[in-house]
């Protein structure tokens, strides 16, 4: 299968076309580098080290024994992406290319303004290519699981059924986005739901909890094949954060009571949960929606586990509190539906300290690049519009169990 990868730079882009290229696809992709761009403007850089791309496109023909087709340009261009389409011709499109960050969003007018145009721009240039070149293509979209809030009430995968005044109907599971970002992606969704009613295109729609790792097996031990690993406030997904701050001795800092409940799986499940629901396409005109995620987690929990695998190679991790920059809700019910996946083959990792473990031992090896950047890891961007730095919490973090 022939597949495209917009935004193959990026932390899932990347080892998302090793994944599959081991697999056997024909894989091409695109990027901007937006993303080293972000994370720069953000004083911060990967933990990581990131090589150019060509580098990388070298390394990769090394590993697996093929080209990778790629383009470097900005896919808010038609022009752009309308050239990939018809010169690869490809039969599935792995839409990664959005700027995936909350507070990035929250910063202020012309962050707002650049996350919503950005994400909905190329959406709208990949929906239109689709339609004039291959319509018989299959969309894998990444959303995320934040497109839904944190709703008194279970929450389906994408659609539910409800009754109202003695009527009945399959509804779209109402959103409630805690960001600009998240609501780029609520608007995004609405429009794939959209352009596959009127124009008969095939859509999956990924609502994707928070990832974390460094690595996945098709890597190998070749540094150049590594994926981006950020730690910054508005590109370290929180884990990913943890353990950059367990590695360097600084506290693991929840936010707030720490007690938020969310959707996670490690990088290795999700290459494989993109790559199940690349390979198995719905029928035409469908718009489906799959919730992502290998277990629901609260954050302070997450954060022991961090702690106790940190000891476990000889680290002294503590956790403090900060007071939360964001406006959410800290303690809440969240019980999301994920059996989609499960349908499709999913076979989730299990043990997530492990996975720690490995994460610690790979960042261990880049403890001089994040105590370089370790500014970077107290957020200063607020809900409230101001920039300054949040302040650490007198109580200690406590487990929920």
């Amino acid at each position: 299968m022939r597949v495209f990868i917009a935004g193959m730079d990026g932390y899932l882009g990347w080892p998302l076309a090793q994944y599959l290229a081991a697999r056997g696809h024909e894989v091409a992709g695109a990027d901007i580098f937006f993303r080293r761009q972000w994370v720069d403007e953000m004083g911060s850089w990967s933990a990581t080290p990131i090589p150019p791309m060509t580098e990388r496109l070298r390394a990769f023909r090394e590993r697996l024994g093929r080209e990778l087709r790629f383009w470097e340009g900005d896919l808010r261009d038609y022009g752009l992406v309308e050239t990939i389409f018809r010169e690869f011709q490809p039969e599935a499109i792995a839409h990664l290319g959005e700027c995936p960050s909350a507070p990035y969003s929250m910063v202020d007018v012309q962050h707002a303004v650049f996350v919503q145009t950005n994400n909905l721009t190329t959406t709208f240039n990949l929906l239109f290519a689709m339609r004039d070149v291959r319509p018989q293509a299959h969309l894998v979209k990444l959303g995320t699981m934040g497109e839904y809030g944190t709703p008194n009430v279970d929450i389906p995968e994408g659609f539910f059924e409800i009754e109202f005044r003695e009527r009945k109907d399959r509804l779209p599971f109402p959103r409630q986005a805690g960001s600009w970002y998240h609501w780029s992606k609520v608007h995004g969704s609405n429009n794939i739901m959209f352009a596959c009613r009127i124009w008969n295109l095939r859509a999956t729609d990924i609502m994707q909890g928070v990832v974390f790792g460094t690595r996945i097996d098709e890597m190998g031990d070749d540094e150049r094949l590594l994926t981006r690993l950020d730690f910054d406030q508005a590109f370290g997904t929180v884990v990913n954060r943890f353990c950059c701050q367990a590695v360097i001795g600084h506290p693991l800092t929840p936010f707030g009571k720490g007690h938020q409940r969310r959707g996670f799986l490690p990088l290795r499940d999700s290459m494989q949960c993109l790559t199940l629901a690349l390979e198995n396409p719905p029928e035409a005109g469908a718009y489906r929606v799959f919730n992502q995620f290998e277990e629901v987690y609260d954050v302070t929990d997450l954060a022991l586990k961090v702690q106790r695998a940190g000891a476990a190679l000889g680290l002294d991790v503590t956790v403090r509190n900060l007071e939360n920059p964001r406006k959410e809700m800290e303690e809440h019910y969240y019980k999301p539906d994920h059996q989609h996946l499960f349908d499709l083959g999913y076979q989730p990792t299990h043990d997530v300290e492990a996975e720690m473990r490995i994460m610690l031992r790979d960042l261990m090896r880049y403890r001089a690049r994040i105590e370089a950047k370790q500014d970077v890891l107290i957020p200063d961007v607020r809900w409230d519009g101001r920039r300054e730095k949040v302040r650490f919490l007198e109580t200690a973090a406590t487990s929920q169990k």
